[in-house]
């Protein structure tokens, strides 16, 4: 396959940065995802510090690790979620949480966000992954009753506060691909097109396909690509199981923690859910898309020393390249 297949380095960032490299380059990984939390990458040395990026590029080197994506999810959220609460303390550096104040949170998530784009481009990357945050996902059940005003005003909102942004990474070459996720402006089709509306459809913001949070929303992954095929900057692979038959599992997860059986649904590792995983690779090669296969690997019930390599030799026999020539070729005469 010609598309090469990295690892996420999200949810290893835990262990050393080299540590992860040196599991991926054994397992026969083509690159890194690299995670912009833990010690994998800080983009406020990496926009700024030529020996960092020159040493991470060495490591990469020499364990034959390409890069062609780095991925922000824990600031980007914050850029315009409400409210900004102890979670997102949480999750976020220090210097974008500072005193704690909601507005200077967004604001400063907004300045990490840019950081990231020019540790991007000063690492030869020209894709930035990440979320957007959402000052509406708050209304997604509708009771108390909210008004359409209401909802277009966090439309207005996202555009408001991701323009500016985006214009910071058109002058560096760099393409944002949000990951549609419950909890982002974006978490299904229809507002992912109201998403791109938003923006006036600018090249500068495209998506992450990451599947898993079509099937326990009981939307189609791969009609999605089809809609959004000009739109497809980067893919992540996640797998996830609905558990939703015996009339008592819920969609909404029911506050139960990963791995629970009670759960309606559940992230698996990459080839042990219901994502259509050969149609969607199939439907990757139909809209031409030539960037690289990532697997995240999340599964609360198997060791990820078993997973990550697993779900790398998963992905390498379905996600096969498309024909050189028709078939049919052989029937003419010509």
């Amino acid at each position: 396959m010609s598309r090469p297949i990295t690892l996420f380095t999200g949810q290893w960032a835990d262990l050393p940065f080299e540590k992860v490299a040196t599991l991926a380059s054994e397992w026969g990984y083509d690159g890194l995802e690299i995670a912009c939390w833990g010690d994998h990458l800080d983009v406020s040395r990496a926009a700024v510090d030529d020996d960092y990026v020159a040493e991470k590029r060495r490591l990469l080197d020499r364990l034959n690790l390409q890069v062609f994506a780095i991925s922000n999810h824990l600031a980007t959220q914050a850029v315009c979620d409400d409210p900004i609460d102890d979670r997102h303390k949480a999750i976020l550096p220090s210097r974008v949480w500072g005193d704690g104040q909601a507005e200077s949170v967004r604001q400063r998530a907004a300045e990490e966000t840019v950081l990231t784009a020019r540790a991007a481009s000063r690492l030869g990357v020209s894709t930035v992954v990440g979320f957007t945050g959402s000052s509406i996902w708050k209304y997604v059940a509708m009771f108390p009753p909210v008004s359409q005003d209401a909802v277009d005003r966090g439309y207005s909102d996202f555009a408001e506060r991701w323009n500016p942004i985006l214009d910071e990474f058109d002058k560096l070459g760099v393409r944002y691909a949000h990951e549609v996720h419950p909890g982002e402006i974006a978490y299904d089709y229809w507002t992912t097109q109201r998403t791109l509306e938003a923006i006036e459809n600018r090249e500068a913001f495209g998506l992450n396909w990451d599947p898993s949070h079509f099937v326990w929303q009981d939307l189609d992954p791969v009609g999605f690509l089809w809609d959004f095929k000009d739109r497809i900057y980067h893919v992540d692979c996640k797998d996830a199981i609905r558990q939703v038959g015996n009339g008592r599992n819920g969609r909404m997860g029911s506050h139960l923690a990963w791995a629970d059986p009670r759960r309606g649904w559940d992230f698996v590792s990459t080839g042990h859910g219901d994502v259509p995983w050969e149609a969607s690779f199939r439907m990757l090669n139909t809209i031409r898309y030539q960037g690289p296969i990532s697997v995240e690997w999340e599964d609360a019930g198997m060791d990820r020393l078993i997973g990550a390599p697993e779900a790398l030799e998963f992905v390498r026999r379905l996600a096969f390249d498309p024909p050189g020539a028709s078939f049919d070729a052989a029937f003419s005469r010509q």
